[in-house]
């Protein structure tokens, strides 16, 4: 008998990636059902293995240096429905079932700039969650 155990879809994923030079992977975070892009973020192995385990979303904090679950402050979670790798294993897409808003400015997605007439300015759209913005 055997006493290797099994890979788990974690570590089969994580053997799959071609992780950068700090071990993060950028991870695109579409809407499940509409297709709308949300956010991006950056995962390390811990995170990717902590989204498998949980079905929901787990990130690294490039900034703080830190784990963090998706909505573990503001409750607005991402369950996850489902992960897609790029063609090249050095990107990750996660396909989420998003509840509240994604952005921590308090907009549904994170994509609310864009240019016109050679300048940034921000979109109209109708994702402002105002309760939120209003807190200062």
């Amino acid at each position: 008998m055997s006493s290797a155990t099994e890979p788990t879809p974690g570590s089969l994923l994580a053997n799959a990636i071609q992780w950068d030079a700090e071990g993060l992977l950028p991870a695109v975070v579409q809407q499940y059902d509409s297709g709308r892009v949300l956010m991006l973020a950056w995962m390390n192995l811990e995170a990717v293995e902590q989204t498998i385990t949980t079905g929901e979303a787990h990130y690294y904090s490039r900034s703080r240096r830190t784990q963090w679950r998706k909505g573990e402050t503001s409750g607005h979670t991402q369950r996850v429905v489902e992960l897609r790798l790029d063609c090249d294993c050095d990107a990750l897409l996660l396909l989420v079932d998003q509840k509240g808003v994604a952005c921590h400015t308090g907009r549904k997605s994170c994509w609310f700039h864009g240019v016109q007439d050679g300048r940034i300015v921000v979109l109209n759209t109708p994702d402002v969650n105002l309760n939120i913005l209003s807190r200062g």
